[in-house]
């Protein structure tokens, strides 16, 4: 490995998992890392979903870190350029720019245990070694268009919804949009208002929640940036609210009824139709799938240029969509609102551990993971927004953020004392038996049908419990469960350069 970079710590991805734990980590005086972003700009997520309407269905007090507070959030929620633009302002304010290595696609992992490094192989790119790496590409990363029969020889625009044409003009078109999720809640409306006529293609129905997004007075604004313990007060009453939706949507309970009476009101208040009423009201419990926040939706449903179809799609064309009972839709364009590949099962990249292990194939059943963020037989790798750690209602950055202070403080051990932390096996399969347990007993596995689960039903996804029970468990660096040895530095060869940033 003579002549070879050599990285304390390699980040993978620069979006909000990538710029948070980069910024820990300097603020542990750990400085020679490299920033990993394919793309020309950071933002991740927020960088590649620009559609009309794009916005988050958390509080902007919520969503973001506790260590970076914004008290310039504009509303409630925050649409995705107010989002984009605060990653920005931590990236600036905590000089993270120099440490960002952009169209660095990586396409390769692989442990060298002569040396304790990672090689990190990156396409038409020399590669890179690292003592540990940040595995911060998330969850929300990479898109396709669905697997829909015909789908290649359709003739119009096709737009997926994370990767935006913003160069069509809708205006006088004829519009499908196939998914009604939370990103095609959003667009809806918009569409509406610029389109000849909509047609919204419904699998099925989600639970939905009205969403009153205020405009934030200067007044709280300028009392946050003077008073900064006011805003965390905000932040944790946001918190402690969310918190308690979880008694209604991660297990039944009868919360679980003041939930769907809740949304089943907001529906008879927004639509008067009852046979509309009746398509859009689901037949699953409220938390199987992901709920939806917004106002807008349904009113737009209810425009003259609006139409709902609930025949399943059969079929594309090269005009439109054909529907099982023998309807032909032709249109202009087609909107894939289908949301993400996410990887519950196998790996993005090819990881390559010890022994020639590779993660692919351990995790071909469905992925797993100690606390979500170690894996055995992968010493010094980390994942952000690992398996089980996603939150049925609370904030993402919340989970992101407390995965983020556990990983630094295990790499600072394992840098500082130049170690090599691999997970236990037994401890790993502890922590699975028993949250594979905990997670029988969810709405997620009561038996409906989601994202969350792979076609065998595993839950490779979300966490069973509140949040502050997954933070709790990601307080401390536990030594004993994990196999601790020494680094071997001296297999790193002669001329290596260390700490290039």
């Amino acid at each position: 490995m003579s002549g070879r970079e050599v990285l304390s710590v390699a980040v993978i991805g620069g979006g909000f998992a990538g710029v948070g734990a980069a910024i820990r980590l300097k603020q542990r005086g750990i400085k020679d890392i490299a920033i990993l972003e394919r793309g020309t700009r950071p933002g991740g997520t927020w960088r590649d979903n620009t559609y009309p309407g794009a916005a988050c269905d958390i509080p902007s007090r919520l969503y973001s870190y506790s260590f970076a507070p914004n008290p310039d959030w504009s509303h409630t929620y925050s649409g995705s350029e107010e989002i984009l633009a605060y990653v920005d302002s931590m990236i600036d304010k905590f000089e993270l720019g120099p440490y960002f290595r952009f169209e660095h696609n990586v396409a390769d992992l692989t442990w060298h245990e002569d040396s304790s490094l990672w090689e990190i192989t990156i396409d038409d790119r020399e590669p890179v070694f690292a003592r540990a790496v940040v595995m911060a590409s998330g969850p929300l990363a990479n898109v396709s268009l669905p697997k829909i029969r015909g789908i290649e020889t359709y003739e119009g625009e096709k737009i997926h919804s994370a990767r935006w044409n913003h160069d069509y003009d809708f205006a006088g078109k004829k519009v499908a949009v196939v998914g009604t999720g939370a990103s095609g809640v959003q667009i809806v409306p918009e569409l509406v208002r610029v389109a000849d006529s909509v047609k919204v293609f419904q699998r099925t129905p989600g639970w939905v929640l009205p969403r009153t997004n205020l405009s934030t007075r200067r007044v709280t604004r300028e009392m946050y940036r003077r008073l900064p313990f006011t805003q965390s007060l905000a932040r944790k009453a946001w918190f402690w609210g969310h918190e308690s939706v979880a008694l209604g949507v991660v297990w039944k309970s009868p919360l679980t009824r003041v939930v769907e009476g809740v949304s089943k009101l907001h529906l008879r208040a927004q639509v008067p139709d009852p046979w509309m009423r009746r398509q859009l009201t689901p037949e699953f419990r409220a938390g199987c799938k992901r709920l939806l926040m917004t106002s807008q939706y349904y009113p737009a449903l209810r425009k003259d240029n609006c139409t709902l179809v609930t025949w399943p799609i059969a079929s594309i064309s090269e005009k439109g969509i054909r529907t099982v009972e023998g309807i032909e839709h032709q249109f202009d364009a087609i909107v894939f609102a289908t949301g993400f590949d996410v990887s519950k099962a196998g790996t993005p990249i090819p990881i390559t551990g010890l022994g020639g292990r590779v993660l692919a194939e351990e995790w071909s059943a469905g992925a797993y993971a100690y606390k979500s963020v170690a894996v055995s037989g992968y010493p010094n790798m980390y994942f952000t927004f690992g398996p089980n750690s996603g939150p049925g209602h609370s904030s993402a950055l919340v989970y992101m953020e407390a995965q983020i202070d556990y990983i630094v403080d295990a790499i600072a051990t394992a840098v500082n004392q130049d170690f090599v932390l691999d997970v236990r096996a037994d401890v790993q399969a502890q922590y699975n038996e028993e949250l594979q347990r905990r997670l029988t007993k969810t709405t997620w596995n009561s038996g409906c049908s989601s994202w969350y689960l792979t076609e065998d039903g595993f839950n490779a996804t979300m966490y069973p419990g509140f949040a502050t029970q997954y933070v709790k468990q990601l307080e401390t660096v536990v030594l004993p469960d994990y196999s601790v040895t020494a680094a071997n530095t001296a297999g790193v060869g002669g001329d290596v350069l260390v700490g290039s940033n």
